[in-house]
């Protein structure tokens, strides 16, 4: 599992003016919660980059005070005008208690639709789950070698070990739909076949 460290700054105001002073200095305000308290902080800009600017699941560890905070990033808000990061909510992993994250989604394999002719849409990129913090991972893995062509895999289909997944279990995940110079080729198959069929007749 990637580990993001962030070292942050207790925030002992919360206001407006306070906050869009913290801004100013290029310090994102950033809140912890789902522990035995909420801890309100800030941290510069570039600490959360690696973190919020990429697809992959991640813990933050975050310290603050001298004490460390194991948390998946819940909420992110930008500014409307610039689309700079302004916010940032954390919720603390608590060992006893189940947490719901989304997980992306790892595709293994090359389908035998592709292999015919066919091409792979991706209908959705991760998964929300919910489960105890020593069960998550970083992906979930899912084997679409036997796809074929016009098939679907949906999220019924995935089954994963300690997590419940939260999605509705008809939404497709994946495809293989048949293209434009697959289509061409069985019309000109057809054609053929039939202009033989037409042959053998006479």
């Amino acid at each position: 599992m990637k580990v993001v460290s962030i070292e942050g700054t207790l925030r002992p105001d919360f206001g407006k003016t306070a906050t869009r002073q913290i801004r100013t200095q290029g310090l994102v305000p950033a809140v912890i919660y789902g522990g035995k308290e909420v801890i309100h902080f800030s941290a510069p800009l570039l600490a959360f980059r690696s973190l919020v600017y990429t697809p992959d699941f991640q813990i933050a560890e975050i310290t603050v005070n001298g004490k460390t905070y194991r948390t998946i990033m819940k909420d992110l808000q930008f500014d409307v005008i610039t689309d700079t990061l302004s916010h940032v909510d954390f919720l603390e992993l608590v060992e006893d208690k189940r947490v719901v994250a989304t997980l992306p989604i790892k595709f293994i394999g090359q389908p035998i639709g592709v292999k015919e002719g066919g091409r792979l849409e991706i209908k959705l990129k991760a998964l929300n789950v919910r489960t105890y913090p020593k069960h998550l991972k970083e992906s979930i893995d899912l084997n679409i070698e036997n796809l074929q062509l016009l098939a679907n895999v949906r999220v019924q289909d995935v089954v994963v070990e300690n997590m419940e997944v939260l999605n509705s279990p008809r939404i497709p995940i994946a495809t293989v739909v048949t293209t434009r110079a697959l289509r061409q080729a069985e019309t000109e198959a057809a054609a053929a076949a039939k202009g033989a069929k037409g042959a053998k007749k006479k």
